[in-house]
């Protein structure tokens, strides 16, 4: 009897050791998976952030021993607190949410149709309990500091990517061949240029030199006078940002103006996704911490670009209608943008947040509704009425909803199908610009 006792026991314990080895979500308070490009500096930025408001024991940072894996490890009330970043590129993430391994999943790309139907069990990805947009980000074009080159288009970077174009001559350039860098295939950095620039016309040419980390591919193409790469915009490092333009648009460089009003060709957002009301605790504490205005003046230390509205007076190229100058010749430009679900009148999960946003600038400086002009625009219409009734109407659905958080009555009006800011038929182009009066 005895024996069977302690067999019991060796049993019961090796069952317990090898629940603990495969079961990692039992090693750390907190796992966060996916994408390098939040993972190599901003989540543990975040991290460590929310760790500092929660306990005030010292927090310690810990490589893994395997390449972009880090721990962050803390004391809270008696207890060890450990969270663990693992950057190894956003489709990674993605499964690691779905298989109950990350309480968190990093994405640098939004959550695809076929990977929401996938856990539409257990939650919507994309509702607003499971999407948050923590930051945006530019694509940044980048090649070495003494390439003549300034700005391309997208369709003339799909042609370079692909291997249509060869030598930096026809460009403008040196005559010297072309050598490409990018991401590998796991990055949502990848699946944003993939997206955006290749789209299907194109395909990576094979001489393409992979990269796991956006910053050892910058560090690369500064070093190379025929190198042209792309990386997000945190890790442009020395090498030199190239302006890009769409369509008909006029060619912008990535800054914070034109990031985080998304009008930059190749701005994209950056997520984390949790799995609505099955969030723990933990994880919905790191999640509010990063979309709070210390969380994303975190973000903007990182090198993003915060969704923390300030104004600023742009400039105006010569494209820009006199109309519109007028319109807008004593006002400023906030860093926020409203858009919508689908191109409709709905306004997506970042612009939900984006009116508490301005609601709490507005109490922060001193302002009131009526400081606030909102410009709505079209993508291109077959008649100018048209455009002109579902700029003015998108305007509208924004003002009614800053009325909804507080924010009453605020000046609208439309712009129609003018001064696009992507090709025809994109989405980018039907927006809300907010002005408010300069002082």
């Amino acid at each position: 009897m005895a024996v069977l006792i302690r067999k019991s026991i060796r049993h019961l314990t090796l069952l317990l050791a090898l629940m603990t080895l495969n079961s990692p979500i039992l090693a750390h308070e907190l796992e966060i998976h996916g994408s390098n490009t939040v993972g190599a500096t901003l989540a543990p930025m975040l991290v460590t952030g929310y760790l500092e408001q929660i306990s005030e024991a010292q927090i310690s940072s810990t490589p893994t021993g395997r390449d972009n894996e880090r721990i962050l490890a803390t004391n809270h009330q008696g207890r060890n607190l450990s969270v663990l970043v693992a950057a190894h590129g956003s489709s990674t993430g993605f499964r690691t949410l779905a298989n109950g391994q990350a309480d968190i999943w990093a994405s640098s790309r939004p959550v695809k149709k076929d990977e929401a139907e996938q856990v539409k069990g257990k939650a919507d990805l994309t509702a607003l309990a499971s999407e948050h947009v923590i930051a945006i980000d530019g694509l940044a074009i980048l090649v070495h500091p003494d390439n003549p080159v300034s700005q391309l288009s997208i369709e003339t970077l799909g042609q370079i990517f692909s291997g249509e174009i060869r030598n930096w001559s026809e460009l403008g350039g040196n005559d010297s061949p072309i050598r490409l860098y990018a991401r590998d295939d796991r990055s949502g950095t990848w699946d944003t240029f993939k997206s955006l620039v290749l789209g299907k016309r194109y395909r990576l040419h094979e001489s393409a030199r992979r990269y796991e980390s956006n910053d050892q591919l910058s560090d690369d193409v500064s070093r190379d006078r025929s190198g042209i790469g792309f990386s997000g915009l945190a890790s442009v490092r020395d090498s030199k940002l190239l302006a890009v333009s769409d369509g008909n648009a006029p060619a912008l460089k990535p800054n914070q103006l034109t990031i985080a009003s998304e009008d930059y060709p190749l701005s994209r957002r950056l997520f984390m996704y949790t799995l609505g009301k099955q969030t723990p605790e933990f994880a919905g504490g790191l999640i509010e911490f990063a979309l709070s205005s210390e969380g994303q003046a975190l973000v903007a230390e990182s090198g993003f670009i915060s969704q923390n509205p300030i104004a600023v007076k742009p400039e105006l190229d010569a494209s820009v209608p006199e109309s519109f100058r007028r319109l807008t010749e004593n006002y400023q430009r906030m860093t926020v943008n409203f858009r919508f679900s689908e191109g409709r009148t709905k306004l997506d999960n970042k612009a939900h947040r984006d009116l508490r946003r301005v609601q709490h600038y507005l109490e922060q400086q001193g302002r009131a509704a009526d400081d606030l002009l909102l410009i709505g625009f079209a993508d291109t219409q077959s008649h100018e009425l048209r455009a002109q009734m579902i700029s003015e109407l998108r305007a509208l659905s924004v003002r009614r909803a800053l009325n909804e958080a507080g924010v009453p009555f605020v000046a609208y009006t439309g712009y129609g199908h003018y001064m696009p800011v992507g090709g025809s038929g994109n989405l980018r182009n039907g927006r809300v610009e907010v002005w408010i009066k300069a002082r």
